[in-house]
């Protein structure tokens, strides 16, 4: 039997070959499929983790969206009460306007009413007063002469038994 023949190195190989395999199945292969085993674990419990943390992450994200939503319903009506309120202060900044522009309207007139009575009363006076002084200038000028004044007593008392 050659040792280099090509029968010979087959048969070796195969010998070589048988031991190894009963080496590795007998000290190695426990080992491998072991850390193999403690790998596939591990692999899987990562990808639970993985999967558990997927899972927070949607509940959070679920989470800060109901957070926001209410957020922007809480922002939104209290946008709306504080139109509501800019509105309500707006007419009721309009309607005491309105009250006092009357109200001054109102005293103007008052005020226009009394300064036309005390005119017209001072005018009255002053008409009066102009009166009795031509009146008294005209009865000056009649009664200076006795013919006159003759005249006058007798058409009052003519006046006199008329009435």
């Amino acid at each position: 039997m050659n040792l280099t023949s090509p029968e010979s190195l087959i048969f070796w190989t195969t010998i070589i070959f048988v031991v190894f395999f009963f080496l590795m199945k007998k000290f190695a292969w426990k080992p491998i499929l072991g850390a193999v085993k403690s790998r596939e674990e591990s692999i899987n419990n990562a990808l639970a983790a993985a999967e558990t943390a997927k899972l927070e992450m949607q509940n959070l994200t679920a989470s800060n969206e109901r957070l926001l939503a209410e957020a922007r319903a809480e922002r939104d009506a209290m946008m709306k009460e504080a139109r509501e309120i800019k509105e309500k202060m707006i007419n009721d900044a309009k309607s005491e306007a309105q009250t006092q522009g009357e109200k001054m309207i109102a005293q103007a007139k008052s005020a226009i009413e009394s300064e036309k009575n005390a005119a017209m009363a001072e005018l009255k006076n002053q008409v009066s007063t102009l009166s009795i002084e031509i009146a008294e200038k005209v009865l000056k000028s009649e009664l200076a002469n006795t013919e006159a004044q003759t005249k006058l007593v007798e058409k009052m008392l003519g006046d006199a038994k008329l009435n």
